[in-house]
């Protein structure tokens, strides 16, 4: 280890407990909820196993009055819930680590939809969610002091169910727009009794939650306050620097850790595309000035320099992860064996938090095997060995193409990779220099730091293969991994594909990756590919100084990018750099002067300047050499092939974390001749299912 590290691996009391280490993963979603037991277990495990010193849970619901389906949401209701979550404390606790459970009660960012229980809230007031995915019709009902009891005894109930399953910190949830934070902020708290008004006032429910579970189980296990300070940071108060300086300094000592965060998702978890490593630290600097107990918080720390000069200069006492714990599980363990090099580190890609919203277990551009560790076996660090001594030719350098043949390599298999570029990295290597994604690059950097040391790996750059090349070389398994290619498809009202748009001063995504750009404008945007290229093509364009227009048939620019927290971010920067925006709209024709639009629903058309047009819409996948190839199958078993398969986008096009794993999974299954799906994981029910009661 290098020295200059020491201080992250040094012990750290919390209450009654002590962390081995100053790796704190942080309470994430996880999309695993009592339904997969088993899968949540692995995946919170690998991380105690990879050296991450406290492994929490994700939001860990109190009571059927804080219902987020259907989002995937934990419980701790009952004894199958126990039992359910033991699972994971006693895989954390068997690689020495401390096991945390965020316990939650979302009161009016929550719907209830499957509990049909009316919300709770401090005064009735409801979150009016743009996104339709958290969009109810239920509104609030306002808490009576009987209903503040009544939470206070579910938290009670919860914390004492969370130490029978073994976890070491309990949490008291006032962050994230929830139950808590919504008696903290004066929009939502609008009580005029002993919890409403003033900032003391408005703390008294978050003190009273933490006394009660320090009261139940505060003799064995640390109780933590996980609290959200951006607001509150930006407010003035009379007899503080700010309405957050005051909060913290009046519950002071009251937890046994300060688990600090912002308010909303995109500002907690932003991409990297805006929010670069550490962006927390300007509002959370302050919290171990006003206590005395040790605190945590995050900021996509992927560097290990990063981490040690928060602790170095009293920012935290612990080095809070979510996503870089993702993307690399065993980052700990590297740091601590001197391998930083070998850190998978985390793009802030948010495809993690994408997976949550889609109410499915997590994913990960950079570590195909999260959420696969039990369903699947996979490892992150470790792979069957190949026993066949076969070779194995990967066509194509992108993400699929470096990601099989990095876990063929490991495997044992020597591999051979041919791109037709003089660099390897396919389309990262064009995105990766678009505005804000400079951090995408490390999805190649990971791969090739990796197999450039691989005696059993060569490299061929600048090699486009022909059929008749590919059967010569003798590879006994080929992978085709040539990626896929933009088409110039305009899009109907009935939401599909149809005829291209072809002309000279039409553009695809694929002209600027060669170098081809549109020389003069004003230039249209047309984006039904939805997620962050059309918006980041249309940024470009506007820095390289020409007028651009970003038309869109969705509701929103980049509308997929509200599942990454990105939304709010790519219309700043639309408005930022002067790009007009029209959603809800066609691009009907083009010109070479004018396009014509029209609205999506009603058909009216309007005319706008335009002298070039750029589609990002439908990709379709580049497989002529797999079709040639599978065409001349007859002379495969001469040529020495056994197997011939596409992978990534030569497969599907999909986004590089749908790439990547179709390339993991590709050289996993390599030399099987058969092999399951995944294994299907079912809930804990040891005790027959018991009444949910509001009270």
């Amino acid at each position: 280890m290098n020295p200059r590290y020491k201080a992250l691996f040094e012990p750290i009391k919390i209450g009654p407990v002590t962390a081995p280490n100053r790796f704190y993963q942080v309470p994430h979603a996880s999309g695993m909820t009592e339904s997969n037991p088993r899968v949540r277990a692995a995946f919170r495990a690998t991380k105690a196993e990879g050296g991450w010193g406290v492994v929490c849970t994700g939001a860990v619901s109190t009571h059927p009055s804080s219902d987020d389906s259907p989002l995937p949401f934990a419980r701790l209701w009952d004894d199958n819930d126990v039992r359910s979550h033991a699972l994971v404390t006693d895989a954390v606790h068997e690689h020495g680590a401390l096991a945390g459970v965020e316990l939650w009660h979302g009161g009016a960012a929550v719907m209830n939809r499957t509990s049909r229980i009316s919300p709770y809230s401090p005064s009735g007031i409801p979150w009016a969610a743009t996104h339709v995915g958290f969009m109810g019709l239920q509104k609030p009902r306002i808490m009576d002091k009987s209903d503040i009891r009544d939470v206070i005894k579910w938290q009670v109930a919860a914390a004492l169910r969370a130490r029978s399953a073994g976890f070491d910190i309990v949490y008291i949830y006032a962050g994230m727009g929830y139950l808590g934070y919504q008696f903290l902020m004066p929009e939502t708290n609008q009580r005029s009794d002993e919890y409403g008004g003033s900032v003391a006032k408005r703390t008294r429910f978050a003190r009273e939650l933490i006394e009660a579970t320090k009261e139940a189980v505060g003799d064995t296990c640390g109780v933590a306050l996980r609290i959200s300070l951006e607001e509150l940071r930006g407010r003035p108060s009379d007899h503080y620097e700010s309405q957050a300086h005051e909060v913290v300094s009046l519950l002071s000592d009251v937890p046994d850790l300060w688990d600090v965060k912002m308010d909303s998702s995109p500002t907690d978890c932003g991409a990297s595309r805006f929010r670069p490593e550490g962006a927390h630290e300007p509002v959370i600097d302050f919290v171990k000035q006003c206590t005395a107990v040790p605190v945590v918080g995050v900021g996509r720390f992927t560097s290990p320099d990063s981490m040690v000069s928060q602790l170095n200069r009293g920012v935290l006492d612990l080095v809070g992860a979510a996503r870089p714990s993702i993307a690399d599980p065993f980052l700990p363990n590297k740091i601590a064996e001197g391998r930083e090099d070998d850190i998978r580190e985390c793009i802030g890609c948010n495809i993690c938090i994408a997976s949550w919203h889609d109410g499915v277990p997590i994913r990960c551009t950079q570590n195909a095997t999260i959420g696969e560790e039990w369903r699947k076996g996979w490892h992150p660090e470790r792979v069957t060995k190949n026993v066949t001594n076969e070779s194995l030719l990967v066509i194509g350098g992108g993400p699929a193409g470096l990601e099989a043949a990095l876990i063929a390599a490991r495997r044992g298999y020597d591999v051979m990779i041919a791109e037709a570029a003089t660099e390897f990295g396919g389309r990262v290597n064009f995105e990766a220099q678009l505005p804000g994604l400079a951090s995408w690059g490390r999805v190649t950097d990971y791969r090739m730091n990796a197999l450039k040391q691989m005696p059993n790996v060569q490299l061929f750059p600048a090699n486009r293969l022909q059929a008749d090349e590919v059967l010569e070389i003798g590879a006994c398994n080929v992978a085709i991994a040539t990626g896929s290619s933009w088409t110039r498809h305009l899009y109907s009202s009935l939401e599909l594909p149809v005829n291209e748009l072809n002309g000279p001063n039409v553009f695809t995504p694929d002209d600027f990756a060669a170098g081809r750009w549109p020389s003069a404008g004003p230039v249209l945007v047309f984006d039904f590919d939805n997620y962050y290229l059309g918006g980041v093509c249309a940024e470009a364009l506007s820095k390289h100084g020409l007028k651009v227009h970003y038309a869109t048939p969705a509701g929103h620019a980049s509308a997929w990018t509200i599942m990454t927290n990105e939304q709010p971010y790519v219309h700043q920067a639309l408005a930022h750099n002067g790009i007009e925006l029209s959603t809800l709209t066609l691009l009907d024709s083009f010109d070479g002067e004018h396009a014509v639009l029209s609205d999506l629903f009603s058909s009216e058309t309007r005319r706008i300047d335009a002298a070039a047009v750029v589609i990002v819409g439908m990709r379709l996948p580049a497989d002529d050499l797999y079709h040639q190839l599978l065409e001349r199958e007859a002379e495969h078993a001469q040529a020495g092939i056994h197997t011939l398969q596409r992978i990534g986008d030569a497969r599907a096009p999909g986004a590089i974390a749908h790439a990547v794993y179709s390339g993991h999974e590709y050289a996993r299954q390599l030399g099987d001749t058969e092999h399951a799906l995944y294994l299907r994981d079912l809930p804990i029910t040891e005790h027959e299912p018991g009444p949910a009661s509001v009270n």
